[in-house]
């Protein structure tokens, strides 16, 4: 099923709470099974709160990608232009200018309909015309779906990092695609 009444462009300031609402309703989901509801709890607050978004919506090294079905944010998408912080990432990225895809989801009502496919092809198109030779991004080891879905787009797994939610930290496959 595809839809095609997805438009997908560059968020702004007046999205931040929309997006806030939609990182609310879907990052429990990509959590793995042991992530409890406080420490999901914790990482809405800090990392995925409207003056969070209002803070990345802000910052130069990053682009938020906004996925809009008729008035409604129906999924969204944030890249991190520069070299990932961790050495252990590092080491495993192709070298050069690359691009973490650090955010990418759809609201459940929407899995299958095209919306997070022309999410990706954004990312890829945005990061491309930044000047990227790859994108990377860490997925959760438990996390199927979403890895046969990067798979699916080209994206290869490369190595491996962990994650913080909350209190407690999480195993990530690292994920690339190299253009």
């Amino acid at each position: 099923m595809t839809n095609s009444s997805v438009v997908v462009d560059r968020a702004g300031l007046w999205d931040a709470e929309a997006l806030s609402d939609v990182a609310a309703a879907t990052f429990p989901l990509a959590c793995p099974p042991e992530a409890t509801q406080g420490d999901i709890a914790i990482f809405l607050e800090q990392m995925l709160s409207g003056e969070r978004f209002g803070e990345y919506l802000s910052d130069p090294d990053r682009t938020v990608l906004k996925a809009v079905e008729g008035a409604e944010i129906v999924g969204y998408a944030m890249l991190v232009a520069g070299r990932p912080a961790d050495p252990e990432v590092d080491a495993v990225v192709t070298a050069g200018a690359v691009v973490e895809l650090s955010k990418m989801y759809v609201l459940p009502g929407h899995h299958g309909s095209g919306v997070a496919a022309a999410l990706m092809a954004a990312t890829v198109t945005t990061a491309r015309e930044a000047g990227a030779v790859a994108v990377w991004l860490g997925v959760n080891q438990a996390n199927e779906r979403a890895q046969k879905f990067y798979t699916k787009h080209g994206f290869a797994r490369v190595g491996t990092k962990t994650f913080t939610v909350g209190n407690q930290l999480h195993d990530d496959f690292v994920f690339e695609q190299v253009f």
